[in-house]
């Protein structure tokens, strides 16, 4: 069996800003923004980068976020068929909220434990990733949780075990951890409730 092949194809960061959610003003950093520099990454993620709500992103077990660029165009067309996408624009990196897009294993692939050891650092897969409300704001429609839980298509957080540096176009070798639940498996028993 070949091990899945990850690729970064951009690392994304962003400070926490506010966010209007119908009413109310809320606090967030799922805005973030590509860089094409090195980013040193320590134990709670990458320099520049912010999360507003620790009690569901960021601390050490969610540091970083990755998300497979191959979803991107399940965004497109989910944002496109709701008609929340007036030009039917690409969407820039980051527009997810990771830190890293990856060219690389679906949640189906990737397991807790998993190792991915870069140039400079060694990230390890932790958890699925979790939508919330502010996810539905940024995408543009109410059911886009929904829509993530029914696909499946929830990237991942990993913990930093090696802090370094990371950079876009680099390589992450796969150690593989214990073959228990994979991320889709994760996800899927933990937000069933958003697929009904």
């Amino acid at each position: 069996m070949t091990a899945p092949f990850i690729v970064v194809r951009h690392v994304n960061v962003g400070s926490a800003r506010r966010l209007k959610v119908g009413e109310r003003s809320v606090l967030t950093a799922i805005g973030k923004t590509s860089v094409t520099d090195p980013v040193s990454v320590g134990p709670l993620g990458l320099a520049g980068d912010e999360q507003a709500d620790l009690s569901v992103h960021g601390g050490l077990a969610k540091a970083v976020y990755a998300y497979p660029a191959a979803h991107y165009a399940f965004w497109q067309a989910q944002r496109r068929e709701r008609g929340v996408s007036l030009f039917d624009e690409a969407l820039p990196p980051g527009f997810m909220g990771e830190n890293l897009t990856i060219d690389g294993p679906l949640e189906h692939e990737v397991f807790v434990g998993d190792e991915w050891h870069f140039p400079d650092c060694v990230l390890r897969v932790a958890a699925p990733r979790e939508p919330c409300f502010k996810f539905n704001a940024v995408m543009g429609f109410a059911q886009a949780g929904r829509a993530m839980a029914l696909a499946g298509c929830c990237g991942y957080y990993l913990a930093v075990d090696r802090p370094g540096t990371i950079a876009a176009g680099q390589t992450a070798t796969l150690v593989a951890g214990q073959r228990g639940l994979s991320i889709a498996q994760a996800f899927a028993g933990k937000f069933a409730k958003h697929a009904r």
